[in-house]
């Protein structure tokens, strides 16, 4: 089968080309499935790089969500011909993918593959940091800065929809700010956007609230890091969640850091990966995105958005990895098979 492969196993963007390699086999409780489409993410950026820590069961081949057809089954709760979509561990930048009945999705009708291709990853990181680590309860204010990417669009409908108070995030540009904040509106939510080139979001939020009476921002979910730690910890109201899911900033905070607000204000602070999670952990996330949020991208309630498309090409594959790099994307980058 064909897919795409790694110049010396790492490197930039240009050593990624289209080779040939074995089709895998599923084992027991797993499926082969004919790829239709598949999702970039940051991680696989990183993984191209050499920079990320693989989990022991993933392949080699980068990509972690797709849409396609099944073309062997050894699950008893999905058959050959199903259209699916789901999450693996890597491996579906390729023709042919290996999924674990776990983290698959049968496509309901009325949801293209394109769009379909898109959701796993986003929505199961969504649904893992703003509920299972963020133990986000209706009526919490939330922050997730870089509000425009993928995980950032997710996390701000999921929490309109499970009834936040008020939305915060940080965008880089002003049309990032237009885009992020309509996506309340459906649920009646108020989203605030911050341009992080010309606002302090510190600033912006402490206007919100009366940091002397505890009150802050319940629910902080940030893939930033370092430049945003400590005015995460200044911003944060009492017993709030802090979400560290990402360093793109860096991952040692510089300089002074006030661990006082976290014990005075009893701050939790945690890190999380869904990757290197077990099947079993996924599939809850899995079924939450099955039960809650499908039946509201039906009902039109929650939107979808597909970036850009790309094709199966060397020239193209290398393309997408620049434009997600650009940090241009605002929402899905797809590649069709």
């Amino acid at each position: 089968m064909k897919s795409v492969q790694v110049k010396d196993d790492k490197g930039p963007a240009e050593n990624l080309y289209i080779g040939e390699g074995p089709t895998p086999n599923p084992q027991n409780g797993q499926l082969l499935v004919k790829t239709e489409y598949f999702g970039l993410n940051r991680m696989d950026l990183l993984q191209r790089l050499g920079n990320y820590p693989l989990p022991p069961q993933a392949p080699k081949t980068l990509g972690v969500e797709f849409s396609g057809t099944i073309e062997k089954s050894e699950s008893d709760k999905f058959a050959v011909g199903d259209k699916v979509f789901g999450l693996v561990y890597g491996g579906a930048y390729a023709e042919y993918v290996v999924a674990a009945e776990e983290t698959l999705i049968k496509v309901p009708d009325d949801l293209s593959m394109e769009v379909a291709a898109g959701l796993p990853e986003v929505w199961f990181t969504g649904i893992q940091v703003l509920t299972t680590v963020g133990k986000f309860q209706k009526g919490d204010s939330v922050l997730f800065h870089a509000g425009a990417s993928s995980v950032g669009i997710a996390v701000i409908q999921l929490a309109a929809s499970l009834g936040a108070s008020k939305i915060f995030t940080t965008v880089g540009s002003d049309e990032k700010c237009e885009f992020v904040k309509k996506l309340g509106n459906k649920f009646g939510v108020t989203v605030v956007p911050i341009n992080y080139h010309n606002e302090d979001f510190k600033e912006v939020i402490s206007k919100h609230y009366d940091a002397s009476k505890g009150e802050g921002v319940n629910v902080i979910i940030d893939p930033v890091g370092q430049t945003y730690f400590v005015r995460n910890l200044e911003i944060a109201a009492k017993d709030a969640r802090i979400v560290l899911m990402g360093a793109m900033s860096g991952p040692i905070v510089k300089g002074d850091v006030p661990i006082g607000l976290i014990i005075y204000k009893r701050l939790v602070v945690q890190g999380t990966t869904l990757r290197s999670r077990d099947l079993a952990y996924q599939e809850k996330l899995r079924d939450f995105f099955v039960s809650h949020v499908v039946p509201l991208i039906l009902e039109g309630k929650i939107d979808t958005f597909v970036d850009k498309l790309f094709n199966f090409t060397t020239e193209d594959i290398v393309a997408s990895h620049k434009y997600l790099e650009s940090n241009k994307s605002m929402g899905k980058v797809i590649v069709k098979i």
